[in-house]
């Protein structure tokens, strides 16, 4: 059977071995042309191929649900689930989704971007189950990167309590994140997989029984429970965890070996209440480059498949945010060993690998565990540290209780970094950073800014480490900045709350904030060929706000447009728009950024483009305002 030919996960049954390994091929080299052509996420989805083909073999899909934890280990998943016609529109403006997404398959059972759901989630399924009288089965996937994360281990801990509540854990053991994983847990579960008699068993138990009499080359498929049952005995402390906190334990197992697979997930599936199969895989499987440089290959933009190298750009670009954020912050902390800086298993996507690799000492990666991260954040804040937390903006979300309760009640200076804040393309709404100006300026004591270039980011890193007074968040996007000329040290702090008059003009006040200044500059020009002239706002701070600076130019000029890239509920504009009210100040205004709804998968550019926020859609938008017959418009 050729995959091209599967259109249901239910038609791998009753395959042999063999024809299973061919299926594997094919998800392999079509995983790998894909990413090569369009890119994504490569190493994870590489070292789950077997893993998923036996789990499949073993269910009977239209009734069993599988949860797949965060979802980029899931392209195997896709491409058995009738997507694989379809799997070159991956991450495409409408095409297939890099994660899992409930409405657009009816075998995505749960969507998934953020880690450490699975858990949780299968454990709600399986409880309904057996609530409403149902037999199928449920099974959550998850990585030992995501289990790392607390919400799993709270979920490990209910399900333990559940003797009679049947339910599989497939934990798949890579020993990565993105990453390299840290902490205790992943410490033991690479002592399991390296403990001498697992490793001696594994290697050499199959050869040893070939040589039995009456044995020989033909083994039965009962050898794979026979040598787990001797691993057992040869090391009982294997799994001990796992069985003291309720599950049946089963593993490690060779996650490469489809015999295998197929035996254990049989053997699994036979147990009462909670079992825990532990699959030792290798990330990038299949493709050698990407099993050399697993951190490197966990997500690739296009490049070449013969030599596993980029394609390189048709011109060079300028350095992008988070390198500028890495190398500032490590000079910085060079002549200040206060300064700490603090990721959830994102050193390489934040840039804190530059101060990890210069400054070992003054860098923390506590593994995906952003509440824990904050809370370390303010206890390092408690006895005089300067911790400079780098999460993405959409992975923040998740430490919003630690935010209010930890930091900004008992008002500790912690520096938030959010990375990839704003639209973020091919990620989709999982990933999209556009909510943080709404769930961080409604909280007390916090301090909000956005740099509207590479160069000010630079300054306000000084900013954020100066400040002692309060927590201060700044924000900044995805990609490359503007080229602009950066300092090599000597930045001097901005003031608090202070922002800076770009271009002058009596006919329209923009009140831009971080990457939408540059565009409101653009916004700018398109209106004076139109004989509107515009006062351009850089805003810098959304709390507190300059409201010195522009409450007189809004009352003066009598017309205010606010352009931010975040969503308007709750987000600048509106503070823009409270100010104005307060200060009893009626003018019109008009709020410019991302609705009410969620932003699907597609590039920046498209994403924008379809939301109305390239330069031209926005000019467009305020000529009509203003009751001007727009000409065609042009950037």
């Amino acid at each position: 059977m050729h995959l091209s030919e599967l259109s249901h996960p239910n038609q791998l049954h009753g395959l042999s071995v063999y024809q299973l390994q061919q299926i594997a091929r094919q998800i392999r080299e079509k995983h790998l042309e894909t990413v090569a052509a369009i890119g994504g996420h490569l190493g994870p989805g590489l070292g789950v191929v077997e893993l998923t083909v036996a789990l499949y073999q073993t269910l009977d899909l239209d009734l069993d649900k599988v949860i797949w934890d965060v979802g980029h280990q899931a392209y195997p998943h896709k491409m058995l689930t009738g997507r694989y016609a379809r799997f070159n529109t991956l991450r495409q403006k409408d095409g297939i989704a890099g994660y899992l997404k409930r409405c657009e398959s009816k075998f995505d059972h749960f969507g998934a971007g953020h880690a450490s759901t699975s858990i949780s989630a299968a454990l709600g399924m399986a409880i309904a189950r057996d609530s409403q009288g149902d037999t199928y089965k449920v099974v959550a996937v998850i990585g030992d990167g995501a289990l790392t994360g607390g919400m799993a281990l709270e979920a490990i801990n209910h399900a333990g309590h559940l003797p009679k509540t049947n339910l599989l854990v497939v934990l798949n053991d890579n020993e990565m994140s993105i990453s390299p994983n840290v902490g205790a847990i992943p410490r033991y579960l690479n002592k399991m997989r390296l403990s001498p008699p697992v490793q001696f068993l594994a290697e050499n138990l199959e050869e040893q029984i070939k040589h039995l009499p009456f044995v020989g080359d033909t083994i039965s498929p009962d050898l794979a429970r026979i040598k787990e049952g001797m691993k057992r005995l040869a090391v009982p402390k294997v799994g001990a965890v796992f069985e003291e906190l309720g599950f049946t334990y089963m593993g490690p197992i060779d996650g490469h070996n489809l015999e295998e697979l197929i035996a254990t997930f049989q053997q699994a599936h036979k147990h009462i209440g909670p079992v825990l199969v532990h699959v030792a895989t290798t990330k990038g499987k299949g493709y050698e480059v990407a099993e050399k440089d697993q951190v490197g290959y966990h997500a690739q933009s296009p490049f070449n498949l013969a030599t596993g190298k980029a394609i390189p750009s048709n011109k060079p670009k300028p350095p992008g945010y988070s390198k500028v954020f890495g190398e500032t912050l490590t000079k910085i902390a060079e002549s200040n060993p206060r300064v700490i800086g603090i990721t959830a298993a994102m050193s390489t996507g934040t840039g804190l690998d530059i101060l990890q690799k210069h400054l070992p000492d003054q860098f923390i990666d506590v593994g995906i565990a952003e509440q824990h991260a904050i809370t370390l954040c303010a206890g390092l804040a408690c006895e005089g540290m300067r911790p400079v937390a780098a999460i993405y903006s959409t992975f923040l979300q998740r430490a919003f209780d630690q935010i209010v309760h930890d930091v900004c009640i008992q008002n500790l200076p912690v520096f938030f970094c959010l990375d990839r804040a704003g639209i973020v393309g091919a990620d989709g709404p999982t990933h999209q950073g556009m909510y943080d100006i709404a769930y961080m300026r409604c909280i007390p004591n916090m301090v909000m800014m956005a740099p509207k270039d590479e160069a000010e980011l630079q300054r306000m890193l000084v900013t954020g480490i100066n400040h002692l007074d309060s927590p201060i968040a700044m924000r900044y996007p995805r990609g490359n900045g503007y080229g602009v000329p950066l300092m090599e040290e000597g930045w001097e702090p901005l003031p608090i709350g202070e922002g800076e008059i770009l271009r002058q003009g009596d006919d329209v006040l923009l009140v831009a904030y971080g990457s939408m200044v540059y565009p409101s500059m653009q916004v700018a020009e398109i209106l004076s060929e139109h004989s509107i002239e515009a006062t351009v706002i850089n805003a810098r701070f959304a709390k507190p706000l300059d409201t010195e600076l522009i409450l007189p130019l809004a009352q003066k000029i009598g017309r205010v447009v606010t352009l931010e890239e975040g969503c308007l509920p709750g987000g600048f504009g509106s503070a823009i728009a409270e100010a104005l009210l307060d200060a009893e100040i009626a003018v019109p205004l008009t709020r410019i950024g991302i609705p009410d709804k969620l932003v699907d998968h597609a590039s920046p550019d498209q994403s924008k483009a379809e939301l109305g926020l390239m330069p031209s859609q926005m000019a467009e938008r305020i000529l009509k305002l203003l009751s001007k017959q727009p000409s065609p418009v042009s950037v």
